[in-house]
């Protein structure tokens, strides 16, 4: 019987620390399982464990600390990829037996990668990692699921969730399939609703954790975020101090000032809880205090800029029940 679910999603486009809050909540309450929805190795989340820096790009963050940490239908596996952060997990000590995969999930296979390097990499800045290709093959009904692939045996995991859930979401609100800015977007669902595809009723749904930072960062290409960022000072600055690069890519990321008005809407679409809004030491270090809201907004200080923006969230998102600034890259 499951008790309930909480998710944790983006609310931005992706690199919203979403690994660090699925890591705390991972530590402190207690869950029987942490899930991994929609995706595969294009996302990648950062977790400090002790003060030592780990990064994963699909097992989801439950791993860490011995919970059973599932892979979900919905999502896409690149076998040889997986067995690599298998080996990784365990050079670094970590019991990686809890880790499965539903038989469902479909396969990324060297065909899918050398079309997406070839292709889609280059017209819409994919992560060359094979994903749209193979959602395609999955909805064309000629993909490969994992209980076909032999390499994946040991991880199958064909059973029903119960007890408290955790889910763990990749990429942001606004990557969403249907709800990004089309075609320049990823392959699958990144809202919440999406995480029932892992077997469970929305009724089950007890908080989601939305994620932000107090600036919009952007990787690949997106008309939304033009190459005449990398030319502003002050966004460079920004994007310097907060060490700006992916995860699994390594590109740098384009730096906007925060869009309040985005933020509100993906705060109201996903139907976020509790929103942790992160990098406000970054912010703070360069004593540069600037949101967009229909103009951009200058502030004198930072105190200034995040009571602003915390009292146009609750006027405007009658769901959150909590707002909390995060100023630590390993904790909420």
């Amino acid at each position: 019987m499951i008790e309930h679910v909480d998710i944790v999603c983006g609310l931005a486009w992706g690199d919203e620390a979403k690994g660090k809050i699925t890591s705390e909540l991972s530590a402190k309450e207690n869950y029987d399982f942490v899930c991994r929805w929609s995706g595969g190795n294009n996302a990648g989340h950062t977790v400090y464990i002790s003060g030592k820096q780990y990064k994963t790009h699909m097992i989801p963050t439950g791993v860490f600390y011995g919970i059973k940490s599932i892979i979900g239908p919905a999502c896409v596996v690149d076998p040889f990829s997986f067995l690599e952060e298998i080996a990784y997990l365990e050079k670094n000590g970590f019991d990686t037996s809890c880790i499965k995969i539903s038989p469902k999930a479909h396969i990324v296979t060297q065909t899918h990668i050398r079309e997406d390097r070839e292709q889609y990499h280059k017209q819409l800045g994919t992560t060359a990692r094979g994903i749209a290709p193979c959602y395609r093959d999955k909805a064309a009904r000629k993909g490969c699921q994992a209980k076909d692939e032999s390499l994946l045996a040991p991880y199958l995991w064909d059973e029903k969730l119960y007890g408290r859930i955790l889910c763990e979401g990749a990429q942001g609100a606004w990557l969403d399939l249907d709800y990004g800015n089309y075609p320049y977007v990823t392959s699958s669902v990144t809202l919440p609703y999406g995480a029932c595809s892992l077997g469970f009723p929305p009724q089950a749904i007890r908080n989601i954790y939305g994620s932000a930072k107090i600036y919009d960062t952007r990787s690949g290409i997106d008309p939304d975020f033009p190459e005449s960022l990398l030319a502003d000072k002050q966004l460079l600055k920004i994007a310097d101090a907060g060490c700006e690069y992916g995860v699994t890519t390594g590109r740098r990321r384009k730096v906007k000032w925060l869009n309040l008005h985005k933020l509100i809407d993906a705060v109201n679409l996903t139907g976020s809880t509790h929103i942790i809004i992160s990098k406000t030491d970054v912010i703070k270090s360069t004593g540069v205090f600037k949101i967009w809201d229909s103009h951009l907004i200058p502030f004198e200080s930072i105190d200034d800029m995040l009571s602003y923006i915390d009292v146009r969230l609750r006027s405007s998102c009658s769901l959150i029940k909590s707002i909390r600034f995060s100023y630590s890259p390993e904790r909420i």
